[in-house]
């Protein structure tokens, strides 16, 4: 374990070895993660949490031999305490509740990119950093600490920099769009810059009031496309 120096230590597990590299790319662009291994089997990932003794796992629950979470009470008996983030296709509410049921710290729906991943990592890192840290000395201590940085704003505000007015521009953009919109799109649509209009849009997204489906072309990154969830 890296506590001392700081790093968190990841193991990635996925059975595309493709799949696998893109993330191991993705995770080790946050600071202070580090990618320790990959994995493509269940049993690959059990063995490789025994070698490495990783904090977080990425763990894709459609493996060749397991089903992903098969994997997380394997590692409690083995006596591993390494956390683990999903990472999968997998939309059905029984592999959903069965992940809350195993105590993972996050849930990610294939597909994604790097901005989908990024702000995730970085809540667990806050989240863990007050876990090793806090000193409990009552019971608003115990609630600091397991609302950590997944605690919606109180009120409803919106973050810093996001104005009510703009964010309203930005819904009507969402709710009158034909299908999905693009950052691009609704920045033309209302007159503001492309990325004035994409931390909107992640915004609602984060916050469950957008979908987000990516569009391949022929050539460089897929394009996040935005929908109003109904």
């Amino acid at each position: 374990m890296t506590e001392s120096a700081g790093t968190i230590d990841v193991l990635v597990v996925d059975d595309d070895f493709m799949v696998a590299r893109v993330h191991r790319t993705f995770v080790e662009r946050v600071a202070p993660f580090r990618v320790v291994g990959t994995a493509h089997t269940g049993e690959q990932a059990i063995e490789a949490v025994d070698a490495l003794r990783p904090d977080l796992v990425l763990l894709d629950l459609y493996l060749p031999d397991l089903f992903g979470l098969d994997v997380i009470p394997r590692l409690r008996t083995a006596g591993h305490d390494c956390d683990v983030m999903v990472i999968t296709a997998a939309r059905e509410a029984d592999a959903v509740r069965g992940a809350v049921r195993q105590g993972v710290v996050d849930y990610l729906l294939k597909p994604f990119d790097y901005e989908d991943l990024q702000p995730r990592l970085e809540r667990y890192a806050t989240q863990r950093g007050r876990l090793l840290t806090t000193v409990v000395r009552g019971q608003a201590d115990v609630d600091r600490v397991l609302a950590g940085a997944f605690a919606p704003p109180a009120g409803g505000a919106l973050p810093k920099g996001l104005s009510v007015e703009t964010a309203q521009l930005v819904e009507r953009a969402l709710r009158e769009a034909d299908g999905t919109v693009s950052a691009a799109e609704a920045a033309t649509a209302i007159g503001i810059s492309r990325v004035s209009a994409r931390r909107y849009l992640e915004y609602f997204h984060a916050t469950g009031h957008a979908d987000v489906s990516l569009r391949y072309g022929t050539a460089g990154r897929p394009e996040r496309r935005y929908s109003r969830r109904a």
